[in-house]
């Protein structure tokens, strides 16, 4: 019974998961290539599944087999190379229209980005839940309804962060383009920061 009450909170630690500064700057800056409400929110759903698709098959790797390597700094590194490449890739392309692709690739972006941020989170969430659950299998139910929990989140990001974009809006050029500049930079300058503390130079 102990094991099942972090078990009933997993999904709120989850939802705040997703408002983490590095979830927040990528699907942010995701979902400013977007000009529709609908695009942009499964684009949190894609993260958020991507996320927790990671979350689960790793944390459980590193459950059942004690495999703490997988905990390394240098994932974390990754997403902040990641950052900086989304970064420079929207005000590369700020001004150019969004090309729709197949409907069940467009979104296939949005849910890689979700399988790193899972991979980067996965090794110092599992250590938290370790600490606190001994047996397995609540172990990895507890990150399997965490990540529920992220997708809900995430999909709120999204709507969220989608707003300024919409065609509704209709912001001029220059509006969009500093909301686009800030977003960029701060992708850029925290994803060096993650580098910087997490590779041993």
């Amino acid at each position: 019974m102990e094991a099942l009450v972090p078990i009933m909170f997993a999904s709120v630690a989850g939802m705040g998961h997703a408002f983490e500064p590095d979830h927040l700057l990528a699907v942010g800056n995701m979902v400013s290539r977007r000009d529709s409400t609908a695009l942009a929110l499964r684009d949190g759903l894609y993260w958020g599944l991507g996320h927790t698709t990671m979350l689960v098959l790793v944390g459980s790797v590193i459950i059942l087999s004690r495999a703490t390597f997988l905990t390394s700094g240098y994932f974390e590194a990754a997403v902040g190379v990641l950052l900086i490449a989304m970064g420079l890739s929207r005000l590369a392309k700020w001004n150019k229209p969004v090309q729709v692709r197949p409907s069940r690739y467009q979104h296939s972006f949005a849910y890689t980005v979700g399988l790193l941020h899972g991979l980067a989170g996965s090794g110092a969430l599992v250590l938290l839940v370790m600490s606190e659950i001994r047996r397995p299998l609540p172990s990895i139910l507890y990150i399997l309804v965490f990540g529920v929990g992220s997708i809900l989140g995430m999909f709120v990001v999204a709507g969220l962060c989608s707003i300024p974009f919409t065609r509704r809006m209709k912001i001029n050029r220059a509006l969009k383009f500093t909301s686009i500049l800030l977003s960029s930079g701060l992708c850029v300058g925290y994803g060096t920061w993650m580098i910087y503390e997490n590779v041993s130079w």
